[in-house]
């Protein structure tokens, strides 16, 4: 009974869930920046290394899955995009605890390479990072729209539209997180910094 309640919250309310989702999942992320928060283990370099090449892993995962969740809609296979796509959400979500353990126990890795390369370093880590922030409400609507919503349903909403916008920021995002993972982690060098709360 509590599930058919919530999913008809869900069907009824998709922007305002969206929303909600949204400020916590932005409320995790910034509150591990800013603030000292206890609920975090101290890392060692070894550790943070292993979350780093994690995080990579869970990336590239989800990247297959947006992947073939777009070929499969391209190609009408309904079941098999649905199921891609909340692969794609609950590798991400995984991403997420990986980021904030790594980031709240104190795993900072700065770049260390030639001048250019460093800004052009610095210029896709800040496109991966503004894709991310952007693709959080439009994947989460998407989602919840097809979550609840059947395939003819899905029809007469905004999930195609979205779900394109959707993906192909959160593609873009990935592709560009693992490009600077490879620029930091493996083709150049890297020196463990310590993140400085702000509180």
């Amino acid at each position: 009974m509590a599930t058919v309640a919530a999913r008809r919250r869900l069907r009824e309310r998709p922007i305002g869930v969206t929303l909600f989702l949204t400020v916590v999942g932005y409320g995790l992320v910034i509150g591990t920046f800013l603030l000292d928060l206890p609920i975090y283990p101290d890392l060692t370099n070894a550790q943070v290394n292993v979350l780093t090449h994690a995080i990579a892993v869970i990336n590239l995962a989800t990247t297959v899955l947006i992947v073939l969740g777009w070929y499969w809609i391209r190609t009408e296979q309904i079941e098999k995009h649905r199921a891609a796509m909340i692969g794609a959400f609950a590798t991400i979500l995984l991403f997420l605890v990986v980021y904030l353990v790594r980031v709240g126990g104190g795993g900072d890795k700065l770049f260390v390479g030639p001048d250019t390369v460093y800004y052009a370093y610095l210029i896709m880590l800040a496109i991966h990072i503004i894709l991310s922030i952007v693709a959080v409400p439009v994947v989460l609507y998407a989602l919840i729209l097809g979550l609840t919503h059947t395939p003819a349903e899905l029809r007469r909403t905004a999930h195609a539209r979205v779900g394109q916008i959707a993906a192909a920021s959160w593609l873009l995002s990935l592709v560009l997180g693992i490009v600077t993972y490879l620029m930091l982690n493996h083709i150049y060098s890297y020196e463990f910094g310590m993140l400085v709360p702000m509180f």
